[in-house]
Order: structure tokens, then C-alpha cells, then sequence
């Protein structure tokens, strides 16, 4: 079926007033599916002052147009200077060469490795972990923009940038690599539990833990905002005495306080509200506490809220 003339000179017209045009599920600050964040954050790194894009969920015309124009059947689409570059995985695999710098006209991307610690004991846990994965794999560190760390075992990557220490390579993206730099990796069995401890500089501090007394004190003393995120038929039953936030109406407005606002989350034993914390300390957020056993912890210490 060929492409309706006034869609293709809508889509003409996109890709002659933007030099690059992203066609993706989503916005940019919101993709929604995970091709389009995976071709985002690469764009995101390198535009940081942002391009055009198209939410095809949006536009049901352009969503199945672009796919005739470009003769391209998936989503998300990246067009560069009028003519498609591809989707996601060959975002990602040109950003890892360089290609992509250079179609954007940027400089080439730094590729030394990165600066970071490791323990001996952490070698000796990634060395083994290889071994046994059968060869051919590195440790793949993973830093996103808020300078959360994650390693995982990946098969050996030619693009990426890499540094092998003592016979165990270690590798990132090439766009991520300067996030690697201070790093510390080490291997602990303790209180904290027995496994990798990765920690950034940069990075948002762990959630922490707050008695009921505690957030009690800090709420009137107008140090904390506290968020109570149980429905509404489960806070009708036992609520706290003091001022609270809740996710009722979502949480854009919590999403866009100030990043050193101190947030307190509570539930009703504490598992709902750890999860929480850990999202909006995932967003920047810098002191993020957990309140430790929920309001039945709050209910012991006030006996004015009942139980259940």
C-alpha cells in the first residue's frame, strides 16, 4: 500500500525543519518501552540540549507512516540530516564505534578507560564468576545519568572501552565511561550482606532507615515531608497524626521537588514504602529514608493510632 501523499509531506516536513528527528514510543523524559529508552539514552548523552522527536503513540498516522516512508517496521526510528540512520540496537552499536559522533558532527568520543578501585577480594569473586560463566565474557559496568552502578556478567564487546586487571576485563560504554571514573568495587560480608559493594561519588545516597519517633519529631519540626503511599481505603483505618503527602494524585508533584527536599515514605509493615524510596532516590533525590515498620511501628509509639 503506498504512503498517503499528506503524510508523507507532514513527515517530509518534520525531517526537513529538524536535523535529527527521533520517532519513538514516549517523550524523551518518559519512554514508554524499552527500545525507545535504550535509543534516548544515547541521544540523550550526546544532545544534551535536546532534538526533535515524534510520539508515535500519539499519532497513529505517523506511527504506521513512517514505517512505510523509511521502509522500516520497528519503533523507535532515528533520522539524522533527512535519511534514517535505524533503530535501537544500531543507535547503540554506532554511538559504541563512534559512527554516530560523527553523523552528528561531534568529536570523537573519549575512549580512555576508565579510573575506579578494586579489591583484591572483588578480583578473585569476577575472576571466578568468569571462569565459571566458560570464557569469552567481561564484567560490564553500567553507570546511568544519575551515576547508579551496575555490573553484569556481558559477552566481550570490541567497542567498548576496556581495562583488564590481573586477567579479568572490565568494560562500559563508551558513553558512559567517564561516569565510571571513582568507582570503588569491593567484595564485603557483613552486616551489609555478603556480595559486591559498588559505590560512586556522585551517586545519591542509599535510603535510610527512620523510627516512627523520628519522623514524628522532623515533621513537626518542619525537616521532613512525609509520604504515606497506602491507598486511600487503607489510611482510613490508620493514618498518621502528622502532616503527610500522598501518591493519590500521582507523583509529578513529588517528581519535581528540589533534590535536596528530605523524604520520608511510609506504608503499612514497610516494604511498599522502601520501594518507593528507592525510585525517588533513583531520581536524584539525596536523603531518602524509609520509615522502619510502617504505621503498626507508628501505632506502638502513639497510641492514639490504632492497629491492623
Amino acid at each position: 500500500m503506498s504512503l498517503d501523499p499528506a503524510l508523507r509531506s507532514r513527515i517530509e516536513t518534520l525531517l526537513q525543519s529538524n536535523r535529527v528527528v527521533l520517532f519513538m514510543k514516549g517523550a524523551p523524559e518518559a519512554p514508554q518501552c524499552g527500545f525507545s529508552a535504550k535509543a534516548v539514552g544515547v541521544l540523550n548523552a550526546l544532545l544534551p540540549d535536546g532534538y526533535a522527536h515524534v510520539n508515535v503513540l500519539a499519532d497513529a498516522d505517523i506511527r504506521e507512516g513512517i514505517k512505510q516512508y523509511g521502509n522500516w517496521p520497528t519503533i523507535p526510528q532515528l533520522y539524522i540530516d533527512g535519511e534514517l540512520v535505524g533503530g535501537s540496537d544500531i543507535v547503540e552499536q554506532m554511538a559504541g564505534s563512534g559512527e554516530l559522533h560523527t553523523a552528528l558532527g561531534l568529536p570523537p568520543p573519549d575512549r580512555r578507560p576508565p579510573e575506579f578501585t578494586i579489591t583484591p577480594e572483588a578480583l578473585d569473586m569476577l575472576r571466578s564468576a568468569i571462569d565459571n560463566a566458560g570464557g569469552g565474557y567481561a564484567v560490564q559496568i553500567d553507570i546511568d545519568a544519575r551515576h547508579n552502578v551496575r555490573l553484569q556478567l556481558a559477552p566481550i564487546d570490541a567497542n567498548a572501552v576496556a581495562i583488564e586487571i590481573e586477567g579479568v576485563r572490565l568494560q562500559t560504554d563508551a558513553l558512559q565511561v567517564r561516569r565510571a571514573d571513582g568507582i570503588s568495587i569491593d567484595w564485603v560480608d557483613d552486616e551489609r550482606g555478603r556480595g559486591l559493594a559498588v559505590t560512586h561519588p556522585l551517586a545519591a545516597p542509599p535510603v535510610r532507615t527512620l523510627s516512627p519517633h523520628e519522623a514524628d519529631a522532623r515533621v513537626r519540626a518542619g525537616a521532613l515531608r512525609l509520604v504515606d503511599v497506602r491507598p486511600a481505603d487503607e489510611r482510613s483505618l490508620a493514618a498518621s497524626p502528622v502532616a503527610f503527602d500522598t501518591l493519590d494524585g500521582g507523583i509529578e508533584a513529588l517528581q519535581g521537588l528540589p533534590k535536596d527536599t528530605p523524604l520520608a515514605f511510609l506504608c503499612h509493615h514497610g516494604g511498599r514504602s522502601q520501594q518507593a524510596a528507592e525510585h525517588f532516590r533513583g531520581l536524584g533525590f539525596r536523603e531518602v529514608y524509609n520509615v522502619v515498620g510502617g504505621i503498626d511501628a507508628w501505632a506502638d509509639f502513639d497510641a492514639a493510632i490504632p492497629k491492623y
